[in-house]
């Protein structure tokens, strides 16, 4: 097959447009071009076609890996599982979390801590906690170290009961404040305290989860 145009410009995304003779289109980041000695005018046998394929998805795979790395948390499992929603290869998404992984660029142990001290940082509870852990695909066996010094969340229940009640004791704006606080993960047991140390009633409300 022979390269009929190869752009001189990446796209936003860093790859640069190929097209053969066929009509046939690949995006390609410049490594893979550089590594093939692409140039239009080159003829590809088909043996050197398929390794190029195999380049460009390989690569295609490691970079939107680095993309997604870069601008979130996520764990191992739940990189592979978004490189092959976005259409990249499952073998070639699973060698690019191996490769991330080799680089030490990611690391679900790491990834753990970071998310539980987001949780803390936005005043969830444990239970939200373990929620955000398993939406986020991290082992179980690494969700005992990163939750071992949880703290303590009883003085934030009580600034949101305080911010959102702002002195009030309608039933109504209060069942919705503690629905929320429900949400967040927090406990039955731990939400009656703060309410009794507001001297709320909490008559109406469960003494256990």
């Amino acid at each position: 097959m022979r390269i009929e145009y190869l752009k001189t410009a990446p796209d936003r995304s860093g790859r640069y447009t190929l097209r053969f003779e066929d009509g046939s289109i690949l995006r390609l980041y410049r490594q893979t071009i550089e590594d093939f000695g692409l140039s239009i005018g080159l003829e590809l046998d088909e043996a050197q076609y398929k390794k190029l394929l195999a380049a460009a998805s390989e690569m295609s795979a490691k970079m939107r890996a680095v993309r997604i790395v870069s601008a979130s948390n996520v764990s191992k499992r739940d990189l592979e599982s978004r490189l092959v929603r976005k259409g990249e290869d499952p073998l070639q998404a699973r060698k690019a979390v191996g490769w991330l992984s080799d680089l030490h660029l990611i690391d679900d142990s790491a990834t753990a801590e970071t998310v539980v001290r987001s949780c803390i940082a936005k005043g969830y509870g444990k239970a939200r906690a373990k929620q955000v852990l398993y939406e986020k695909r991290i082992p179980r066996e690494l969700w005992e170290a990163a939750l071992e010094d949880y703290p303590d969340q009883s003085e934030k229940i009580a600034d949101f009961l305080r911010a959102k009640l702002n002195g009030s004791t309608d039933p109504k704006l209060q069942k919705r404040a503690i629905d929320a606080l429900l949400r967040r993960g927090h406990s039955y047991g731990a939400i009656r305290q703060a309410l009794s140390e507001l001297s709320l009633d909490t008559d109406d409300f469960p003494e256990e989860e």
